[in-house]
């Protein structure tokens, strides 16, 4: 993980959120921890996924 990608996101959001509530406009992200929390969980799961090298390609199995 490349530390200076990790800040300039961080502070690309941050301004980001510094403009929509500037704005006053809703931002495109869940309210609340908990909805976070579930983006953090999403992420979390396919890492594992990808680290233990299990799953299935759905789009090949359905022939797409």
């Amino acid at each position: 993980m490349n530390v200076a990608f990790v800040v300039a996101a961080t502070l690309t959001g941050i301004a980001v959120g510094v403009v929509f509530a500037s704005l006053r406009i809703p931002i495109p992200a869940p309210p609340s921890l908990a909805g976070v929390m579930g983006i953090v969980g999403i992420w979390l799961g396919y890492r594992l996924v990808k680290h233990f090298g299990f799953g299935f390609d759905l789009l090949d199995a359905l022939g797409v």
